[in-house]
């Protein structure tokens, strides 16, 4: 059965006031597209999760759709803050954000535990942080098996999440290769999955390389065709990062005045992705074009 639908039908039906919502993707296949598309239907109350928020975010709250933010580290990567974060956090402004910080392993550690249907997930590495101070949801527990004591994490379970994938079939199996960030726990702890594409193929191509179908579709509720559709950041193979988009982000970032001008432009305006890609424009497109680099090939082999 096909899952392919268009962007504005997946956010509709599978996106919904007060939800918490996780777009995953690690430094690459950050669907941007499935982002503005949320600020475009004005969805609000959301809780946003991520591990590195970004830009997407920064986007987001500044739309006003987030109540919350769970996260581990955020900035602007390579360049500094994300100033609409910071001056709903810090100021309030123009309303409070509520936020619940974990270290990158510890969100790790939760959607993992979402996804094995575990009460918690143990991990080391909060001794001697102040996170655990920061935020009481980390706890400190004795092992079973011993005198050390570790801490504990609770499951994760987003009511959707939204991956970035570089190809999909119509059922809804993805398919990734670079950095692979934690897209599948965060896919298998949700209630609802959108599967974001650069491109939709023939079952045939994922039964030929079945091991970098990261996501089944047996856990997938929507199938999204979008080309390009994680510009500013970038598809392995498909298309570099903006880096250029970043720099500017910072003083867009800073003026709430220039942002909310940039959502209008570059959001509201635009009935989807496909018009701000083309509004992005095929010269930057060629530049962002990678150098074709394949990778080594492998014969699976066959019974007769």
């Amino acid at each position: 059965m096909s899952k392919v639908a268009s962007m504005h039908d997946a956010v509709a039906a599978l996106v919904r006031d007060g939800d918490t919502v996780a777009i995953e993707g690690f430094t690459h296949l950050i669907s941007f597209a499935a982002g503005h598309e949320i600020i475009r239907q004005r969805r609000r109350d959301l809780t946003l999760c991520r591990l590195t928020p970004d830009i997407v975010y920064d986007q987001m709250v500044a739309a006003g759709v987030a109540r919350k933010l769970v996260f581990s580290w955020m900035g602007n990567p390579g360049v500094g803050s994300l100033h609409a974060i910071r001056r709903r956090i810090e100021h309030a402004d123009p309303a409070p954000l509520e936020i619940e910080e974990y270290s990158h392993f510890g969100m790790v550690g939760r959607y993992t535990a979402g996804a094995a249907g575990l009460p918690f997930f143990p991990l080391r590495s909060y001794e001697g942080s102040d996170l655990p101070t920061a935020n009481p949801r980390i706890v400190p527990v004795a092992s079973p098996y011993g005198d050390e004591i570790v801490y504990a994490v609770p499951p994760l379970n987003p009511d959707v999440t939204i991956i970035g994938v570089q190809r999909a079939t119509a059922a809804g199996d993805a398919q990734v290769w670079g950095l692979t960030g934690c897209q599948q726990e965060a896919a298998f702890a949700a209630d609802r999955v959108i599967v974001v594409c650069e491109e939709l193929v023939d079952e045939a191509v994922v039964r030929a390389d079945p091991n970098r179908t990261l996501v089944p579709g047996l856990v997938v509720d929507a199938v999204v065709v979008v080309p390009h559709g994680c510009h500013p950041s970038f598809a392995q193979g498909y298309y570099d990062r903006d880096n250029a988009f970043y720099l500017a982000w910072d003083a867009i970032s800073r003026d709430p005045e220039a942002l909310a001008a940039w959502i209008d432009e570059w959001v509201y305006a635009l009935a989807d992705h496909a018009e701000y890609a083309a509004k992005v424009g095929e010269e930057r497109w060629r530049e962002l074009t990678p150098v074709s680099a394949p990778s080594g090939g492998v014969d699976y082999g066959s019974y007769a």
